[in-house]
């Protein structure tokens, strides 16, 4: 009697911890890199594509803030995100995430790069120009649009950037830095170059209108990362799944509405120079304070 009653404990705890990797539900966070109304657009259909290859149903939130991620993914217990560059460091950091994909983009990249741009009327042309001028930062859990702005001026010699600058804000995504610059409420911008080429699509002002100054390196695109939990089986699932849509007629059109050729496998090592970036930008990533202030 013992025996049985221990293994039927025993079965119950198994099946518990089955129904929370295999469950009917996954919660994916998104970061905010555009307005909540086209980020839904884009994702929505990914979601849906997924859900009827795996039987699951794929809930995406929208988060407020890009460090919010970090915060939300281990009070709420996400199962995954997609995260951008930074914070997909940060995840690896501080929550032992792993990662399955990433989109390649139209331009047939996998990573991206930030720009720091201006108005070609506004007569900046250097960082020597941008004393006194209005800054518009993205989000401080940014690589495009914080680190990298943040690594570059103090290359260039700028020791108190808000000593520097008469203002600098938090625009809170990339295309509301872009249009900052555009609409005359900063002088100086940072986004991500695939955001500032989508922007660019729609609105012919970003080409007509402003001047990119610097350019970082490259870093990986925006990854699914999964929490460390997640059952093995269904890992391997949702990986085979983001790998074959390009191979399916159906996910060639869900792709084409995510503005993306195809997803390719991505790892640990692949936010290797996001680290390096980090490090020469004088952050610590364990003990980095991530909330925008």
């Amino acid at each position: 009697m013992r025996a049985a009653a221990a293994f039927v404990i025993f079965l119950v705890m198994v099946l518990a911890v089955a129904g929370r990797s295999h469950g009917t539900e996954l919660t994916i966070g998104l970061i905010p890199e555009q307005n909540v109304f086209k980020q839904t657009a884009r994702y929505q259909p990914l979601g849906d594509y997924i859900g009827k290859k795996t039987g699951i149903k794929v809930k995406f939130t929208i988060l407020s803030r890009y460090g919010n991620i970090i915060d939300r993914f281990k009070t709420e217990r996400l199962d995954g995100a997609f995260f951008g560059s930074f914070t997909g460091a940060l995840a690896i950091q501080k929550l032992g995430v792993e990662f399955l994909a990433r989109p390649v983009n139209l331009d047939g990249s996998s990573t991206y790069w930030g720009y720091i741009f201006v108005r070609k009327d506004s007569g900046i042309k250097s960082v020597a120009d941008m004393k006194g001028k209005r800054l518009a930062f993205v989000d401080k859990a940014t690589t495009a649009g914080y680190v990298f702005p943040v690594a570059f001026l103090k290359e260039h010699g700028v020791k108190d950037i808000k000593a520097y600058f008469r203002e600098t804000y938090f625009a809170g995504s990339h295309d509301a830095a872009i249009f900052a610059v555009l609409e005359k409420k900063a002088d100086v911008g940072c986004a991500k170059h695939s955001m500032y080429d989508r922007v660019a699509r729609t609105d012919p002002r970003v080409k007509k209108d402003l001047l990119i100054l610097a350019e970082s390196p490259k870093v990986p695109s925006n990854g699914l990362g999964v929490r460390n939990d997640l059952s093995p089986v269904l890992k391997k699932q949702l990986r085979d799944v983001f790998l074959g849509m390009d191979k399916d007629p159906e996910g060639r059109e869900v792709l084409r509405k995510f503005e993306a050729i195809r997803f390719i496998p991505t790892t640990r090592e692949d936010y290797k120079p996001v680290f390096d970036f980090a490090g020469k930008a004088g952050i610590d990533l364990r003990n980095y304070e991530y909330v925008n202030k």
